[in-house]
């Protein structure tokens, strides 16, 4: 194995998940940070990434590019975190309730955009609250305070959507709310948000 490089953008909620997933390994990592409120920047990433977007992990020569292949890379190459659930059934029900985050909720992403300021309060846009029903649904079925008892995958690509509900006032009910609650409260969701709050630029901390 190489040396883990991270590459993130500010303002890019999908490479808080990468780093996420990281921290949850163990594994010694650094971190490269493009300013993607900075035009020069943004075409100096351009012109190294292989997709134009971030995050992307490098590990010696070998790259991985999107949030979700580099936490299925990290969960072979750290077979003994339990990254996903040891039982078959239970694995592939996390995978497939990750990819549904990864390409779905649209209208949430849409309208009410990710940011690190003081919580703001109002009623949910009505086009979100069948996605918000989802969500209720899905974290409903959380058996403590991560998805399937030990933290995971699952848990850190949620924790992001968490901490979005919550920056606009919206706190689900029951036993969705609590895990909801657990997932700001994790101390490595926290560490990640220091480590943007340093990083991201003024205008990324007000909704947009």
């Amino acid at each position: 194995m190489g040396s883990l490089v991270l590459t993130v953008g500010t303002g890019s909620t999908w490479s808080m998940r990468a780093s996420l997933v990281l921290a949850l390994s163990g594994l010694a990592w650094q971190e490269q940070v493009f300013d993607l409120e900075d035009a020069k920047a943004v075409a100096r990433l351009k012109r190294v990434s292989p997709t134009g977007l971030v995050p992307w992990l490098d590990d010696g020569e070998l790259r991985i590019h999107d949030s979700l292949a580099i936490a299925e890379y990290l969960h072979e190459l750290c077979p003994g975190r339990h990254f996903y659930p040891e039982n078959r059934t239970e694995r592939a029900l996390a995978r497939s309730l990750c990819a549904e985050l990864h390409s779905g909720f649209g209208q949430i992403r849409s309208l009410l955009p990710f940011f690190l300021g003081a919580p703001t309060q109002g009623e949910p846009p009505v086009e979100t609250l069948t996605e918000l029903a989802r969500l209720q649904t899905l974290w409903s079925q959380a058996r403590g305070d991560f998805y399937f008892g030990e933290a995971g995958i699952i848990d850190a690509f949620y924790a992001v959507m968490a901490y979005r509900l919550a920056s606009y006032g919206i706190a689900l009910p029951g036993q969705a709310g609590a895990y909801q609650q657990a997932l700001l409260a994790w101390p490595l969701w926290q560490e990640t948000l220091v480590r943007a709050r340093l990083q991201w630029p003024a205008k990324s901390r007000q909704p947009v």
